[in-house]
């Protein structure tokens, strides 16, 4: 592990997905990933991410109660070509939370900082969920850093001042302390749900379509990453941004991913993103839910690439 001299060190560090000898090369269980953490010091905050390989600038953001392995499939498929980064944002993972109000602008204001601060232009930006919708923020405030944009089950349209969330929020107040008790319970316990496939269906039937299909090791790092304390002050922000009209801003081409089975943001709001982004299409998966890069992470990575492939046939073309 590299040891970051301006960077907190939680024992919680040491809790990343472990080696597994027996693993084939590309597979990401075959990474040791403490060789790859890195600190990195935004605006005052530590930031964590996950910084490996070399080439074309892939950036990873998560969603709400997300955390860098939400993107483990990603992150080892496109290491061997690629420069690759997963964050944990400030208040999820193991970034502590950030003094001040919470806002999805601000969130964007840190990424720009972070890509800034490693010297990051045109990178491929993938989010999912809040991180889509941060993402897509960044896309139109921060043009000039974004090459390609690609959107998993973005929140952004339907979440605003949803009416069902809204009505929520005073008893999800009321109950903060005891979801965050759960939430870290549920991490502490992550190998446990993960192995029994009763449990794991129980605990992430609402954001995967068939939680038994996951493999047990994935699901676990899943689970691992809950029991933050952002999850309040980053919903209210979800629920606060109004993305519509940031989307006509969006000048690089986009791609939006969506599975006809998310319970949490309803696939319809696919079409509403592709219609929004002057240069953008969609993709909608049949019976998967909130998680396209986990459920179908085969076909994800096949159509990310082939997204990504036409900067290269560009090149070519300009005789670049």
């Amino acid at each position: 592990m590299v040891a970051e001299p301006h960077g907190p060190e939680p024992a919680a560090l040491e809790d990343r997905p472990p080696v597994a000898p027996q693993a084939p090369p590309g597979d990401w269980r075959s990474i040791d990933w403490r060789e790859h953490q890195r600190w990195e010091i935004v605006g005052g905050r530590a930031v964590n991410t996950i910084q490996l390989g070399a080439g074309p600038p892939i950036v990873f953001v998560h969603g709400l109660s997300g955390s860098w392995p939400n993107w483990l499939e990603q992150l080892a498929s496109f290491a061997p070509d690629h420069r690759v980064l997963a964050l944990d944002l400030p208040g999820f993972g193991h970034s502590p939370g950030r003094a001040g109000d919470v806002s999805m602008h601000g969130y964007a204001e840190l990424l720009e900082q972070l890509l800034d601060s490693l010297g990051l232009t045109d990178v491929t930006l993938v989010g999912n969920s809040m991180g889509g919708l941060i993402s897509a923020e960044t896309a139109a405030s921060f043009p000039q850093r974004v090459r390609r944009l690609v959107l998993v089950s973005p929140a952004g349209l339907s979440t605003y001042r949803n009416r069902l969330t809204v009505r929520t929020l005073p008893a999800l107040r009321r109950f903060e302390q005891g979801l965050a008790l759960g939430a870290a319970w549920t991490a502490s316990h992550a190998d446990r749900i993960a192995s029994r496939p009763r449990l794991r269906d129980l605990v992430l039937k609402g954001v995967v379509a068939h939680p038994s299909r996951l493999p047990a090791p994935l699901a676990a790092e899943q689970l691992r990453g809950a029991g933050t304390d952002g999850f309040m002050e980053a919903l209210e922000a979800i629920l606060d941004f109004d993305l519509k009209p940031r989307l006509p801003l969006i000048s690089c081409p986009a791609l939006v991913v969506w599975g006809t089975k998310d319970r949490l943001i309803s696939w319809h709001d696919a079409a509403r993103f592709a219609e929004a982004i002057p240069d953008s299409r969609k993709v909608v998966y049949e019976d998967i839910g909130h998680m396209a890069m986990l459920e179908r992470p085969a076909e994800f990575n096949a159509l990310l690439r082939e997204f990504m492939a036409g900067d290269a046939r560009a090149r070519a073309a300009g005789g670049q």
